[in-house]
């Protein structure tokens, strides 16, 4: 079954590099990463051979009879990489699972440690967190909660980080982020310190917001607040990890870590579903020193043919430096639009770190007014892509959940300066086209 009863799709047939093939022979340069996943392109030989090395001895064993090697290797992996104190990895098949393990483990923590009473998790508006019941309560796309907010869990959110349309005239980004970070703590002091678990966060906003990062020391008074509250802090990098914003750690840029902090997408490149929860030494000591378990599972945590697949992806991000690419021709690209959007009256801002760019799409650049929603400029601009041959992520409902367009743009981290030429000229005349914009 399709995703939509309303189009029909192009069948994929085959991928080379930064490009996917369709059936009929239709190249579509990936400027997406379908949806910030694809971060080595497509067809990459070293992921394939391992993926079909571990096939070839046991693509799966259940992990409450077996470790393995790959999932072993991959955490090593990753704790000796990581940005903050983790001693463990819980690996599962992709982002909501990862983040509904972190709610539950920090509510399990507080549980070992006899603070019992806390329970909420605080958001901020405009953030995804995923699709499950417990992920979407506690994301704040109003979009996404409105079909099944009758049946979703109470959320606690405060404000988003989003200098664009939040900074008042007279404040400086700084203090500005100083404002938005304090609602945190008007936010647990409401709500009773005795009873707030966590608070979690996307260090750059992808899907929702459209690349949105927080302003300069907007994490920093996070982390303060969270410490002085005995508040846990996630911070979810399943779109916005894995190199994307041109470190490793998108929060090394921030420079906060958190107490967990999630992956998916690019940690596998897509090559198999996987994701994982970095979980913080003093967490994974209370819980080895308390009930001994984490009281949680699904049936393929651990997946070995997932894990190579995870490894290899990783080895290779680290042996090709790929990461000096994604800095390089995230800069390159982030340029170009810049550019293109001074002259263009319907970009209202270009935003993003690394090879994770947003696009802000206006009616009037001088009130920063949207589209009416009604006219889903967003879903035009991805259809006058595609039909050019390139691949884009858009959104709507940037704003409030309802007004407002934005395009994000995640290309492999093995693009080149050509690829980049093509993406922003390209996506350019897709815009054009779809606000009946000409020069």
């Amino acid at each position: 079954m399709q995703r939509s009863c309303l189009v029909k799709l192009p069948t994929i047939s085959s991928g080379e590099g930064v490009y996917l093939i369709d059936k009929s022979g239709k190249r579509y340069l990936d400027a997406c990463g379908g949806a910030a996943v694809s971060c080595l392109g497509h067809s990459n030989s070293r992921v394939k051979d391992a993926m079909h090395s571990q096939i070839n001895k046991v693509a799966y064993a259940h992990t409450s009879f077996f470790t393995n090697d790959p999932q072993e290797e991959l955490a090593e992996h990753l704790i000796a990489n990581s940005v903050g104190d983790f001693s463990s990895v819980y690996f599962v098949s992709g982002g909501s699972e990862a983040v509904e393990a972190s709610i539950k483990l920090a509510r399990q923590y507080f549980v070992e440690v006899g603070l019992t009473e806390k329970k909420y998790i605080i958001a901020r508006e405009q953030s995804y967190h995923g699709n499950t019941i417990g992920a979407l309560s506690a994301g704040g796309n109003l979009w996404r909660r409105q079909m099944f907010d009758p049946i979703l869990l109470s959320g606690n959110h405060i404000s988003a980080c989003y200098s664009y349309r939040g900074r008042l005239v007279e404040e400086s980004e700084h203090e500005y982020g100083q404002r938005m970070a304090n609602e945190l703590e008007e936010k647990i002091i409401k709500l009773g310190q005795q009873n707030v678990a966590a608070f979690i966060a996307e260090p750059v906003v992808g899907a929702t917001l459209g690349a949105v990062p927080a302003v300069e020391g907007y994490f920093k008074r996070i982390r303060e607040i969270c410490n002085e509250y005995n508040v846990l802090l996630i911070l979810d990098e399943v779109m916005c990890g894995s190199g994307r914003t041109g470190t490793l750690h998108a929060c090394e840029q921030d420079g906060v870590a958190a107490d967990i902090q999630t992956m998916a997408k690019g940690l596998s490149a897509g090559y198999q579903p996987l994701g994982a929860v970095l979980i913080g030494n003093k967490i994974h000591q209370t819980i080895c020193n308390g009930s001994g378990m984490f009281q949680h599972g699904h049936t393929y945590i651990g997946h070995a043919t997932a894990c190579a697949a995870g490894l290899a992806v990783q080895k290779e991000i680290q042996e090709l430096d790929l990461l000096k690419n994604v800095a390089l021709q995230g800069a390159a690209l982030k340029d170009l639009l810049v550019e293109h959007a001074k002259e263009h009256p319907f970009i209202g801002d270009v935003r993003g770190r690394g090879l994770f760019i947003g696009v802000e799409i206006v009616q009037d650049k001088t009130n920063k007014s949207p589209f009416l929603s009604e006219q889903k400029i967003h879903s035009k601009i991805k259809s006058m892509a595609m039909e050019s041959g390139l691949m884009v992520y858009p959104m709507g409902g940037t704003i409030d959940g309802k007004n407002g367009d934005h395009v994000l743009l995640a290309p492999p981290f093995i693009v080149n300066e050509g690829h980049i030429e093509k993406i922003s000229t390209m996506l350019i005349d897709a815009i054009s086209l779809a606000t009946s914009y000409k020069k």
